[in-house]
Order: C-alpha cells, then sequence, then structure tokens
C-alpha cells in the first residue's frame, strides 16, 4: 500500500513538473534581444511568421532551449548517480571536478586546433569525455583508502581541490590567447550555453538516449549501495562492477553535457536533493523527477539570464550557482552537525 501510494506521488509529481518544464519552455521562447510576443511565437511555430521571425525562433532559440532542456536532464541524472554511488548527498559532476576534467580537454583541444571551425561537434563529446574519466580517476584514486574503500568526505575534498586546481590551469591557459579563444574559455567557464545550434542538438542527443535508460535500468542498483558495502555484498550484488557501470554512466553523461554547455554546476546537486523531498530515496523515483527538476532549473536560469539585462546576458551557469553555491553551504554545515 506504501508503495503505491508513492508510485501515485511521483506521478503526480512528474507530470506537474513537466507542465512546469512545458510553461518555462513556452516562456522561453517569448523571450530574447529581439522582441517576439506570444502570438508571433505561436504563429512562427505552425508555419506563419515573418522570415527573421523564423530565423530567430527555428535557428536561434529553439536549439539553445533545447540543449538547456537536455543538459539540464542529464546533469541532474548524473548527480543523482554520483550521490548514491557515494553515498554521499553532496555529490555533484561540478563538485567532483568531472565537468572541469571535460572541460579541460575540450579547450585544451580548441585553442590547440587553428581548425576546429571545421571540426564535426560529434567529436566534442568524445574528447569530454577523455579529460572526464582522466579527473575521475585522480579522484577516485585521492579517495580511495585500503581496505576502507571511498571515504565520502575525501571524495568530496578531492573533487574541489582538483576543480580548483584545473581552473587554475585554464587561466594559465588564456595568457597567451587571442581575444576570440580566450572569450571561448571565459563562456566555458561561466556555463554559458555556448552549442546553440541544432548539430549541437544531434551531437548531445544520442549519448542521452543510450545513456539514460540504463541509469534507470539501474535505479534498484542504487538502492542497494545506501545500505552499505557489506549488506549488498549479502544481498549477492557484484559490488565494484555494478558501481564501475554506474560510474562510467554518470562520467559520460556529465562529459556529454560539458561539451556542448559549459561548466554549468550545482545541477547534480540541485536536482536530487529537491527529488529526495519530493518523493523519497527510491531511485526508481528519485532519477525521473531528479531529471524534470534539472530541466526546469536549467531552462529557467538560461530564460532568467537573457532576460535580467538589457542588451547583455548572464551565463546559465552563474544563475544556477546563486541558487546552489548558498545551498550547497547549508547542506555542507548541516553534514558536520
Amino acid at each position: 500500500m506504501f508503495h503505491r501510494k508513492r508510485t501515485i506521488r511521483t506521478t503526480i509529481t512528474l507530470i506537474v513538473l513537466a507542465l512546469i518544464a512545458f510553461g518555462v519552455l513556452l516562456l522561453s521562447m517569448n523571450t530574447g534581444f529581439s522582441k517576439m510576443s506570444p502570438l508571433d511565437v505561436l504563429r512562427t511555430l505552425f508555419g506563419g511568421g515573418t522570415p527573421k521571425q523564423h530565423l530567430i525562433l527555428f535557428e536561434f532559440r529553439l536549439p539553445r532551449i533545447v540543449i538547456a532542456l537536455l543538459v539540464g536532464i542529464g546533469l541532474a541524472i548524473a548527480g543523482a548517480i554520483l550521490q548514491g554511488v557515494s553515498r554521499n548527498g553532496l555529490a555533484d559532476p561540478g563538485i567532483l571536478g568531472i565537468n572541469s576534467g571535460a572541460g579541460l580537454a575540450v579547450v585544451l583541444y580548441v585553442v590547440t586546433n587553428p581548425q576546429r571551425e571545421s571540426t564535426s561537434p560529434m567529436l566534442l563529446p568524445f574528447l569530454a569525455l577523455i579529460g572526464a574519466f582522466a579527473a575521475a580517476i585522480i579522484i577516485y584514486l585521492m579517495a580511495y583508502k585500503r581496505h576502507k574503500g571511498i571515504s565520502s568526505a575525501r571524495l568530496v575534498l578531492s573533487g574541489i581541490a582538483l576543480a580548483a586546481g584545473i581552473n587554475a590551469l585554464m587561466i594559465v591557459l588564456t595568457i597567451r590567447l587571442d581575444p576570440n579563444e580566450f572569450n571561448f574559455i571565459a563562456t566555458w567557464q561561466a556555463g554559458s550555453i555556448w552549442g546553440s545550434s541544432w548539430k549541437f542538438v544531434i551531437t548531445l542527443l544520442p549519448w542521452l538516449i543510450v545513456l539514460i535508460p540504463i541509469a534507470l535500468w539501474k535505479a534498484r542498483q542504487l538502492d542497494v549501495f545506501s545500505l552499505g558495502d557489506d549488506t549488498a555484498t549479502g544481498l549477492g550484488s557484484h559490488l565494484n562492477i555494478q558501481r564501475m557501470i554506474l560510474l562510467v554512466v554518470a562520467v559520460a553523461i556529465s562529459a556529454a553535457c560539458v561539451a556542448v554547455s559549459g561548466g554549468i554546476g550545482f545541477i547534480g546537486l540541485l536536482g536530487p536533493h529537491i527529488a529526495r523531498r519530493l518523493v523519497g530515496p527510491r531511485y526508481e523515483h528519485v532519477i525521473p523527477v531528479s531529471a524534470l527538476i534539472g530541466a526546469v532549473l536549467l531552462l529557467t536560469a538560461d530564460m532568467v539570464g537573457r532576460s535580467l539585462l538589457q542588451n547583455s546576458e548572464i551565463p546559465a551557469g552563474v544563475m544556477v550557482a546563486i541558487i546552489g553555491a548558498p545551498y550547497f553551504l547549508y547542506l555542507l554545515a548541516r553534514s558536520k552537525a
């Protein structure tokens, strides 16, 4: 009976969040430097409108909105997996340095490849994956203690230290760059959705189509992890194999998202936390609810960032950090209590 009530509650929550996401999506299509009324947007969506309105909506706004939606979903799911695997509510692809590692690989390629304009965007997620896995391996080795496994506290501290080191390295890389390359790195670090065209949507979408079903399939394994290593092993779980599969999925999702959005943090922290408050701790409920929360958060952050200042824009990553940083400090303070 309790499980049925929880399932009904999750279904209602998903419906409400989907409606909110759809509402924010419609508002986003009306937001930007060039003014378009809701009526103009609807007319253009259904084949009317002027050529200029068609260009603005279908070539500039919609690709960016879809990328924000997909990245929000991906980062929130990656955060939920990392929190489940590490049994640490502070885990997040941005906080742990995985996003920074992915971004460093992309940035290094961009600043060292003079022909990058002719490079297929499909290459970017693979480059990001290399950097993300390198960062994940370093963090794992730093957080691992022999005979004790991964220390949750060391995991977070190692990730923060690595992210700080990578960000410092990126600053060093910018010293001798030309203005265009400098602007790219600054934009990436701020977490702006820079890959705002349909080719980047096509780049990201296959990764999420393949990896998200795996995350949902392994959701119950995350519930087993929450019982502790000894109990999970006693229940017949092949602990290290399952943990490695889930880590690969989380890192790959993060890398693909970072490749088209830059260093957006805190979505993977906020999404799962809010989801657990709404639907409880079971990951078969937490993962889909986290995904929609992440989508709403990033869509809203991008929309507000584009409309808050006249003739300028605040990167979505900055808007998310305004909410996420105080919440992270709150969680950190509560975890010490």
